[in-house]
């Protein structure tokens, strides 16, 4: 097996992390609509397709679409750092700014805050466009 630098470790724990943040967001968009939906809805084939009447679950279930919409640059991003192995700050730095925005945007979202919920999506890809700028410059 091959020896994995501390960088490419690091990069390969984050995209741990966020596995774990992406179940939040499966969990908490399923409980959201289990709660407004009923559970036998929720357990069902659902070939009657229903959809959420609460606010509660549809920005849940919005939030949970946003954070998919970039999640899989985030892993490919992450992937490419921790394969280049390469202990960039900036590499670092935008990858760390991507799951701190995610984690923070999910509640801002929910409780229906708008602009700084903006503010904090736009730094989610900002931390995006370093860790591309420090994997096309390894």
């Amino acid at each position: 097996m091959p020896v994995l630098t501390e960088a490419a470790q690091s990069f390969l724990q984050l995209g741990a992390w966020s596995v774990l943040l992406l179940f939040v967001h499966i969990a908490l968009q399923g409980m959201f609509a289990t709660r407004d939906l009923g559970l036998d809805y929720n357990a069902s084939p659902r070939d009657e397709q229903k959809t959420s009447t609460s606010r509660q679950a549809q920005r849940a279930e919005r939030a949970s679409l946003n954070f998919r919409e970039t999640y899989p640059a985030f892993v490919l991003l992450v992937l490419g750092l921790a394969i280049a192995g390469q202990d960039t700050t900036t590499g670092f730095l935008g990858a760390w700014l991507w799951f701190l925005a995610r984690i923070i945007y999910y509640p801002l979202y929910l409780m229906g805050i708008p602009y700084i919920r903006s503010v904090v999506w736009l730094a989610s890809l900002i931390g995006l466009l370093l860790m591309f700028i420090a994997l096309v410059s390894a």
